[in-house]
């Protein structure tokens, strides 16, 4: 039996010296930053090394965490961080590796999220939004703005399930994002300029420095608010898009781009719907949302486009004219605004083409007759120069020789068809 104690502890003895001179040539190849060969050594060792005890496991843990960061095996080194952690490495890790021990979580999170910045940048976004997860887990309560920049990540690279998640995780734990800013002015330039809080700390009292003050930015919560809805909108879950929408509007409601999406929303529902009162009630919101968009940007001819499709839709043309020529008005070269115009002017030519074929002989019929040609004539002669000026913008624009060839032959202006319709022609064989 005295024999069998003594085998064993002759083979303890073994491992722990074995153990000691792996970890002093993982530290040597460490120290030499021979990352892929301390790698190695450290695949190597790993059996022996963690079957023994905790301050030689702290140890591997700390290189093999440094090496796999060296490395970008970004997950490895926070499990190996994790596993580091769990041991008291305090108590357990030698002197000299005990303060950069204290800054080894950092440098780890700076190196996934300067590598994820890098992916960013070359378009590697979702690679990116994965990175940032590992940083925000890895102190979720001081890296959570890192959960954010996923959440922008995972959107950019059409992954909306994801961003989605993140968003709604934020909102519900209230982020904003708010941080204070500092500020003071140069007493020699006047200018006021933003630096660290440690900066303004030391020039708050400086006589070169002056108006020292402390701001915030701005909240992040409606743009994530926002996001939900427009994720929500993107997805066509129209329900959970239109009640988030109005959870946004609350948050936000002076905001343009959220309102157009909510009138976006307002008319996909109102098209799409069979039910007549409901496709009333929804165009009607429509209406409502782009009369306060345009409220808010009323030189945006865009806009004004828009209301004017709406009326055209529901046959309500006198208004859908003055919204199109609003339209021209601020945005003279806008093609599509021209085109709906013209139909505008086609419809009321063809009512009076209609109402004048139903027509009988009498006198008073005869009168009618002329004074709807009359009428009818007018109409093209009065809206001709507007649709020259619009070829006067935009030369090559075979749709605006199109109606004028048309108008000019309504007007019975023969050589001015003649002179278009050759236009045309040049222009389609070029």
């Amino acid at each position: 039996m005295r024999n069998i104690v003594c085998i064993v502890l002759i083979a303890l003895c073994f491992n722990v010296h074995a153990q000691k001179k792996e970890l002093r040539k993982i530290d040597k190849l460490v120290l030499e930053s021979f990352w892929e060969e301390a790698k190695d050594e450290l695949e190597t060792s790993k059996s022996l090394i963690l079957s023994s005890e905790d301050k030689y496991k702290a140890q591997f843990y700390f290189y093999d965490a440094k090496v796999s960061n060296e490395l970008k095996d970004f997950k490895n080194a926070i499990n190996s961080l994790n596993n580091l952690n769990k041991l008291n490495p305090n108590s357990n890790l030698p002197t000299k590796l005990e303060l950069e021990y204290s800054n080894l979580g950092i440098v780890i999170s700076n190196s996934v999220v300067n590598s994820a910045v890098t992916d960013n940048q070359n378009s590697n976004f979702l690679d990116a939004a994965e990175k940032l997860i590992m940083a925000y887990e890895m102190d979720m309560d001081k890296n959570i703005d890192y959960l954010y920049f996923a959440a922008g990540s995972a959107v950019n690279g059409k992954d909306y399930d994801l961003s989605l998640e993140y968003y709604v995780k934020l909102k519900n734990m209230g982020y904003t994002g708010i941080v204070d800013e500092y500020f003071v002015t140069n007493n020699e330039t006047g200018v006021e300029e933003k630096v660290s809080q440690t900066e303004y700390d030391l020039l708050k009292s400086s006589k070169d420095y002056s108006n020292p003050r402390i701001g915030q930015t701005e909240s992040r919560f409606p743009e994530i608010v926002k996001n939900i809805a427009l994720i929500y909108l993107q997805q066509g879950k129209i329900d959970l898009a239109e009640a988030a929408i109005n959870e946004a509007r609350e948050v936000t409601p002076t905001d343009l781009n959220l309102i157009l999406n909510q009138a976006d929303l307002f008319i996909r529902i109102s098209n799409d719907s069979d039910n007549d009162e409901k496709m009333l009630l929804y165009r009607n919101k429509f209406k409502e949302s782009m009369k306060l968009a345009i409220s808010l940007a009323p030189e945006n001819g865009i806009l004004y486009y828009n209301l004017g499709v709406i009326a055209a839709r529901e046959n309500e043309l006198e208004d859908a004219e003055a919204y199109y020529l609003k339209a021209i008005d601020l945005k003279p070269d806008y093609t599509d605004a021209y085109l709906n115009l013209y139909d505008i002017y086609r419809v009321k030519s063809s009512k009076m083409v209609e109402e004048m074929d139903n027509l009988g002989f009498s006198k008073q019929d005869t009168n009618k007759y002329d004074e709807l040609k009359e009428l009818r004539l007018s109409q093209w002669k009065k809206v001709l120069p507007m649709f020259e000026r619009w070829y006067e913008i935009d030369s090559q624009s075979v749709e605006a020789l199109k109606v004028l060839a048309s108008i000019n032959n309504v007007l019975g202006n023969e050589e001015a068809y003649k002179q278009y319709q050759a236009k045309i022609s040049e222009l389609q064989s070029n």
